[in-house]
Formats: structure tokens, sequence, C-alpha cells
């Protein structure tokens, strides 16, 4: 790695005056970057012959050999010399109380990252990342809808700073951040990887999107005979089938839900091996996904909402058992309820036979709605985590005295629990309203990591 640059902060003290803090060391990214970031312009290049073929095509033509020979010959050191200056002029710095991101070759940019406001710092470890021996560092940050990154590190220093980071946002001093290193982690689950194909065979999309892909274009080739058109409407189609089942396999390959003071730790991905952290605290919403096609092998998919993160999935498929009692670490004091109520009677006149599927169930901790026939899907949302309750009711819906009521949480989701007696929902609007207040004046406060 290149040499660090130093530089020194300065504050003003209480005085007004101006005091000196620790020298700031800046590091620059693992040297295997300039390779990546060399694409850049190749990437312009390629993207303008994707989006104007003939007119490629044609300029193309029109060149000689030598030319073309030429042009490569200027491209290729350009576009090294664009990785090699993007790289040199791109550093990250840990202060006390900020990591510092400084990049830009000609418009500089200059992030400043609150450590306190650091909740989750993910390793990603592509394939050719992984041949190289680095990694790809993600900062997921309160309030911000993009993740900063810094690509690429050594893997062991992309580790060891991740470790730094948490340490700091739980409070340690920044002089024993670095001797606190990776807190230890406790496997909790593990999809073997013959289940997590077994439950994708048994998924409806699965098998969906593959019948879709032959037979859509089958009919089109009888109907039009026209060899473009099937191509235009099966590469969609076959991406889609694709994408639901050997994408999946590929992205859910040896899922690993692991327990650490710093939260729950998930690592999977065969080509692109990935490390995140769902922080504690900041889960809204849990659901708990039942497919028709996998409840005679007991099997369930957990997801959940977390509040600024774009972490969906918990467990890919577990046995119901295994993935109630994660669900129990991620919301303490929190259990599934056995017992649910069905809607209201005049529900089958608004929603003819999937009426069935929608139930509630509210105890002293958490508000639980499930929704669905074919896929169920139960919905858990802490009390503490309600942000508002709202009732609505269509025409339709008032004719036979129903309503439906809204939860919305802080991840900017909505759990509803549909076909309620309005009578019951409006008593329900109240009693929820003063649950969630109770439950965030009793809730601790979101931390990091527990020094006992």
């Amino acid at each position: 790695m290149g040499g660090p640059v130093t530089s020194r902060d300065r504050a003003e003290d209480a005085e007004g005056g101006i005091s000196e803090r620790s020298p700031v060391t800046e590091r620059r990214l693992h040297p295997v970057t300039p390779f990546r970031r060399a694409w850049a312009p190749l990437a312009v290049l390629a993207g303008w012959a994707v989006h104007d073929p003939n007119g490629a095509q044609e300029q193309l033509a029109r060149l000689t050999d030598t030319v073309l020979l030429l042009g490569l010959a200027v491209l290729v050191p350009a576009a090294g010399l664009y990785g090699f200056l993007s790289w040199w002029f791109t550093h990250y710095a840990v202060t006390d109380t900020e990591l510092r991101i400084r990049t830009g070759l000609l418009f500089r940019r200059t992030a400043h990252i609150r450590l306190e406001r650091v909740q989750a710092v993910d390793v990603s470890r592509p394939l050719l990342a992984r041949v190289a021996g680095v990694a790809r560092l993600r900062i997921d940050v309160v309030g911000a809808d993009d993740k900063d990154e810094l690509a690429y590190l050594g893997e062991r220093e992309a580790r060891a700073l991740r470790a730094e980071l948490l340490a700091r946002a739980a409070g340690f001093a920044p002089e024993t951040a670095r001797e606190v290193g990776e807190a230890p982690a406790r496997a909790l689950v593990h999809v073997p990887p013959r289940e997590l194909a077994r439950s994708l065979l048994l998924t409806g999309a699965t098998w969906g999107s593959l019948c879709a892909a032959l037979i859509v274009p089958t009919v089109l080739w009888l109907t039009t005979q026209n060899v473009w058109t099937v191509l235009v409407s099966a590469l969609p189609l076959l991406g889609t089938a694709g994408a639901s089942s050997v994408g999946r396999f590929v992205a859910e390959f040896d899922w690993t839900v692991s327990e650490s003071p710093d939260g729950l730790r998930i690592d999977h991905g065969l080509l692109d091996r990935t490390h995140e952290t769902v922080p504690p605290g900041r889960v809204q919403t849990v659901r708990i996904v039942e497919p028709l096609l996998w409840r005679r092998a007991g099997w369930v998919r957990v997801e959940l909402d977390v509040a600024g993160s774009a972490n969906s999935v918990l467990i890919p498929v577990a046995p119901r058992a295994i993935a109630e009692s994660v669900v129990a670490r991620v919301l303490p004091d929190v259990t599934v309820p056995a017992e649910m109520s069905p809607a209201a009677r005049g529900a089958r006149w608004c929603l003819p036979v999937w009426w069935r599927g929608h139930r509630l169930a509210v105890t002293g901790t958490v508000f639980a709605a499930r929704s669905g026939l074919l896929c169920r899907r139960l919905s858990l949302v802490p009390h503490a985590k309600v942000q508002s309750v709202r009732l609505t009711q269509g025409p339709w819906e008032r004719r036979w005295g129903l309503a439906d009521v809204h939860v919305d949480t802080g991840a900017d989701k909505t759990v509803t629990a549909r076909l309620r007696g309005a009578e019951e929902a409006a008593r329900f609007l109240g009693e929820q309203a003063e649950r969630s207040r109770t439950g965030r004046r009793a809730a601790l406060p979101d931390r990091w990591m527990t020094t006992d």
C-alpha cells in the first residue's frame, strides 16, 4: 500500500482558541484498485456501443487497422493512467469522531461519516477480489440512502478497519478501539446447500417464471414465425427464471447467521462472498414467510425491515422452530403468537376465499398481522417501533362494517391488519397508540456492543 499522508486536525476550544488534536494518518486503498478503476473509460465506450450499435459499427468500419492499433495504444495507457490517478487521490482516515473519505481527480469530494451514526459495516468479496486477496468495505449510516464504500482494501485490513469502526461506534476510546478487535461470534443457523436447492425447487415463483420462459416464446414462434420477436421476449423471461432459481442459489449459498455483541452477522454467497451485520435495535419488522409447498417440510423464510438499511433477508429457509428461536434473538422479549383471531364475519363479501388468510394478534410486546392464503406472511412489529397508526375504510367495507388498521414503522414500511370489524378497529386504534407510547418509554437505547 502507498505511504501514508499525515495531516493534523485543529479544533477551536471552549475559549475560542485553537487546540491541536492527535495526528490523523490518511491511508490509501489497496494497490490493486487502479486496475478496477481503469475500466471506467472503457465502460463509457462500451455503453456508447450498446446504446447506438449501428453508429458504432459504422464508425469502426471507417477505421483502418493502423488507426485501430493506434487508438488502442492511446486508450489503454490513458485508462491505466486514469485508474492510477483516481487511486492516488483517494484517501481515508479514522479520526476521534468520524471516518473521512477524500476522493476525486478533477472534482474533489470529502465524505465525513460520524462514527456514532454508523449502524452497519459490511465486508463484500466478489470472485475476482477473492482471487486478488482484497475486499470491499461498505458503511451503512443512519439517515443515508446510499452506502459509502472503500474498494478495495486487503482482506485483513478490511476486517481490522471494520472492527475498529464498530468499536468506535460502540463508544470505545480511540486508543483502545484497535485493540478490541473483531467481536467473537456464535453460529445460530447454517443453511446447507442441498436444503437451499430443495426449497428453491418447491418455490412457486421458480416454476412460474420457468413455465413463462418456455410457453411465451413458443406461442410467439407459432404465431409470428419471427426469430427476433422470440428472442426479445425469451431473453428477459429466461433472465427472470435464472434470477429466481440459479441467481438466488448463488447469492444465498452457504448462508450462516451468527450472534455477536455487535449484532447478528450474516455470511453468504458462492461467487460474491458477503459479510453483513444486522444492527441491534434497528430492526423494525420481522416477517415469517411460509409458501404453500414448504409447509409439509415445516420450512419458513425470515425477512426483516431495518431502519436505514437494505438488509431484507435474515434466513432464506429453515425449520420453523429454528427460525422462531432466531427471531427471539432479533426481537428480545417477543414471541410468535400461537393463536390469531380471524377476520370479521362480513369479510367474505369484501374478499371472497382470500379473507381466510387475514388474521391478527396483539400481545404485550408485539403487533402481529398475517396475510396470504397460499403463501402466508406473518409480520411482527414491536410496539416500541410503531411510528403511527391509521384506520382506513372504503365504501364497500363501510357497507359490511369493516375497516383496515395500518401500522407504520421507522423503516418506511406499513403492516396492515385487514378486514377487522369497524368498532374493533376504532377501539384498537386508540389502544395501539397507547401501547406504542408505553413501549417507546420502556425500550432500551440502541447499543452496538456490550462490554459485560
